[in-house]
Parts: structure tokens; C-alpha cells; sequence
């Protein structure tokens, strides 16, 4: 009996311990400002820039809004890994922060807006150093781990760039 409440007190901690990763990135550079533009040829080499980023980093989910520049943007990933595409509304943005914040050990990307990716890392309960994303700036990567032990939760952020650096 010692044996079997062990086991299952083990069990128990280890699946509730766990981390989370998400990666948030803005959508590549654009054609121009209609909601069904293309990206643009500097978006395109963006795209490939974070498929060669996030390659190796086992991403098993991708989301991202419907519009075209932001599902150009995590193709090239998409079509590297075999992963399919999940759609999200872009706002509000509890939708997506409450899919992803109650994901447990999984590595997954989502590709917003200048004006809903901070909220975004906010949501997941990160405090980024970043106040605002500029209308020209798309080179941003951030990473949020979640990580939930048995007792507490806690979250941290790292902001880095990928690809072509974005002229301040």
C-alpha cells in the first residue's frame, strides 16, 4: 500500500510540474496597410528567417489571426515542421492567451499584431520591457515560459530580434 501511494504521489508531481514555452513574434513586413495585403519581399525573407530561427526549438503548435501576413509569416515553419496552422481571432486577445496559458509542456508560436503581441506576453502573465511596438518594427521575438510547479507558477520573458534588424 506505502508502494501504490508513493507511485501516485510521484505521479501527481510530475504532472503537475511543468513548463511552457511560447514564442510571440509580429507578422513580417507588409505590402502595404489593407488587412488583405501580402507581406512584402522583405517579409517573405522575415518568414524564412524565423522558420530557420524556431526550427530546432520543437514547436508543436502554431498559431495565428486569419489575415495573410501573419499565416505568410509562420508558413515557411509550418511547411519545415509538417505542423498545421491554428487560427485565432486577434482580439480579444483572452482568446488566444487562454488557449496557450493552458497548454502544459508544450512549445508553441504565435504570430500577431504591433498592437497584440505585448498584450499578448501580458496575458500569459510576463511583464515585457517593451511598452509599444512601432508601426515599422518587425524583427521582435519574444519568449514566455510558464512554468508550473507543484505549488507556484511563475513566468518569465526573454525579448530578442530574428532575421533583418529593423532600422530604429
Amino acid at each position: 500500500m506505502r508502494f501504490f501511494t508513493l507511485f501516485a504521489f510521484l505521479i501527481a508531481v510530475s504532472t503537475a510540474c511543468s513548463t511552457t514555452t511560447v514564442y510571440i513574434v509580429r507578422h513580417g513586413e507588409k505590402v502595404n496597410e489593407t488587412d488583405t495585403t501580402n507581406l512584402s519581399p522583405a517579409g517573405y525573407a522575415r518568414a524564412t528567417a524565423l522558420a530557420e530561427t524556431l526550427a530546432k526549438q520543437h514547436i508543436d503548435s502554431i498559431f495565428s489571426t486569419p489575415y495573410r501576413r501573419t499565416r505568410q509569416t509562420v508558413q515557411p515553419l509550418a511547411q519545415r515542421l509538417g505542423i498545421q496552422v491554428v487560427d485565432y481571432p486577434a482580439k480579444p486577445t483572452e482568446a488566444i492567451v487562454n488557449r496557450v496559458g493552458a497548454s502544459t509542456s508544450k512549445t508553441v508560436l504565435v504570430v500577431g499584431h504591433s498592437n497584440t503581441i505585448l498584450e499578448i506576453a501580458k496575458g500569459l502573465g510576463a511583464q515585457p520591457t517593451l511598452t509599444k511596438i512601432e508601426a515599422g518594427d518587425f524583427d521582435n521575438l519574444l519568449q514566455v515560459k510558464i512554468r508550473r510547479g507543484l505549488f507556484r507558477k511563475s513566468v518569465t520573458i526573454s525579448q530578442t530580434t530574428y532575421g533583418q534588424i529593423t532600422p530604429p
